[in-house]
């Protein structure tokens, strides 16, 4: 699987109804973490997050809301938003319209369920960000914003290091960036050393944190 660290501005072009970035004159930027909550992992990232007084938005799997749901309203008792991830992470690109747009519809209910919120998330990040022109039609016409990424951090990428993964964040990190983390199994060698000493960096480029909305 290939992916551009720093996305290409053709790319955010060609697919503009999808949200790459947030343009702000207030050097701020938007951490995001994907597949959780995953017991321990995603509460030690509540807790780094805790300790710089930052808030980020998690893109949650249903399915992992629905048997962690203690960690899930962390994430809300802490102050951070939630998104859609849908319920069993599919790619969009190897599954039917009527199948995939059921199973974010899954991921929304199990939100509600544990949230206590009578509205869930517009927030929907597609899995690999995998997704059919029509997918993201429909859900976008169902009031979903569709938020890909203009950072990736490759912290699931088990042939790089550390030391890279921190650089892919701090080196291609600009003003109104998206950066995409994982709270995940897979992913957290990488994000245990990059995801504390990226936030000591940004900060000290004089960047600010904002969460999606």
């Amino acid at each position: 699987m290939s992916f551009w660290i720093k996305t290409n501005r053709f790319i955010k072009a060609i697919f503009f109804n999808q949200v790459w970035d947030v343009p702000n004159t207030k050097n701020r930027i938007y951490l995001t973490f994907d597949d959780g909550p995953t017991p321990e992992i995603t509460e030690w990232v509540l807790a780094v997050l805790q300790e710089h007084h930052i808030k980020a938005t998690f893109f949650c799997i249903g399915n992992n809301i629905d048997k962690h749901p203690d960690i899930f309203r962390k994430l809300i008792a802490h102050g951070h938003t939630i998104g859609n991830h849908t319920y069993n992470h599919l790619k969009g690109w190897q599954t039917k319209q009527s199948e995939y747009i059921e199973n974010t519809e899954a991921c929304r209910k199990a939100i509600l369920k544990h949230s206590g919120s009578k509205t869930a998330s517009c927030l929907f990040r597609p899995p690999y960000g995998k997704i059919k022109p029509l997918q993201s039609r429909q859900l976008r016409k169902s009031g979903y914003k569709i938020i890909m990424w203009d950072v990736i951090s490759m912290d699931f990428d088990k042939t790089i290091t550390p030391e890279q993964c921190l650089e892919n964040v701090v080196k291609n990190t600009t003003p109104g960036s998206i950066v995409v983390f994982h709270d995940s199994v897979k992913a957290f060698k990488n994000l245990e050393h990059t995801l504390p000493k990226a936030i000591q960096l940004l900060k000290e480029k004089g960047f600010e944190f904002g969460v999606l909305n």
